[in-house]
């Protein structure tokens, strides 16, 4: 590995902090006060989440931020009143380093601590898993200033009832954290002094896994929203999507078969 990517993976100083706990990449938003994202911002982001997809040694990453207030309210409106423009260069992911990564094929878990509105909705809605605290609310705002919420006009109605997003959407609404984990929203409610703790338990058991296999999940799933489902079904059977043809022809694979067999924990090589 560069000295680059170490650094960019343990970063200590800037808007983005990270770090690595074994197999696990925790990434940090910490820009004071509402951890809002400019293009600098954003691109130190993509570059984070790419050296996260290319370095082998990295089986999951968690996305937080810090303080107990803000998650993220996406797009920084003081930045873009001194210059930034809203369609500039945000970055090898696009806005946030995640949205647009291609074959971003490890899972990424949201710790959400706060408030999670707008463009940070829309991060989230990027990752894996959500895991919210008690006290973290979301909307989609935009409505309210005369834009659309782009990316979450087009996954929202996927992942909850098309009725609940479309209020949000068009009304701004704010919804709390119950009611997002009773649409399905998020996954969990998390006490806000037990969230990254519970986040890092989840990564753990996530690093532990077949990592082939949640690359595989990871293609799959994105490779079937634009597709039919016998389209998708054949590209897998016939091999034809990049990481199922990595796992069947896999060490992994064969490890998994005989450890059921022999009743026994697999040993996990990612080969």
């Amino acid at each position: 590995m560069t000295k680059n990517k170490v650094s960019i993976l343990n970063l200590n100083e800037g808007p983005i902090k990270t770090k690595t706990i074994g197999k696990i990449l925790v990434v940090t938003i910490d820009r004071p006060k509402a951890n809002a994202i400019d293009l600098k911002t954003s691109r130190i982001m993509g570059d984070i989440f790419k050296s996260l997809r290319d370095d082998k040694r990295l089986r999951v990453a968690i996305l937080t931020a810090s303080g107990e207030k803000f998650f993220c309210p996406g797009w920084d409106l003081k930045a873009a009143s001194e210059g930034d423009a809203v369609d500039g260069d945000y970055g090898v992911g696009g806005f946030g380093g995640l949205q647009e990564l291609p074959n971003m094929n490890k899972p990424v878990i949201a710790a959400i601590n706060g408030i999670c509105c707008g463009g940070g909705l829309e991060i989230a809605l990027s990752c894996d898993i959500i895991l919210a605290s008690e006290t973290a609310t979301f909307a989609l705002p935009e409505i309210n200033s005369g834009t659309v919420a782009d990316a979450a006009s087009i996954k929202l109605p996927k992942r909850i009832p098309y009725h609940i997003a479309m209020e949000m959407l068009i009304t701004g609404r704010w919804v709390n954290a119950k009611e997002a984990a009773n649409w399905g929203l998020i996954n969990h409610i998390i006490p806000q002094h037990k969230l990254v703790q519970s986040a890092l338990k989840m990564a753990k058991e996530i690093a532990n896994g077949p990592p082939l296999v949640m690359s595989a999940i990871k293609e799959v799933v994105r490779e079937s929203e634009a597709r039919q489902f016998q389209d998708i079904l054949n590209k897998i059977t016939k091999r034809q999507l990049p990481t199922i043809d990595n796992l069947y022809g896999s060490e992994d694979l064969l490890e998994g078969q005989k450890a059921f067999v022999e009743k026994r924990k697999p040993n996990w090589k990612g080969k």
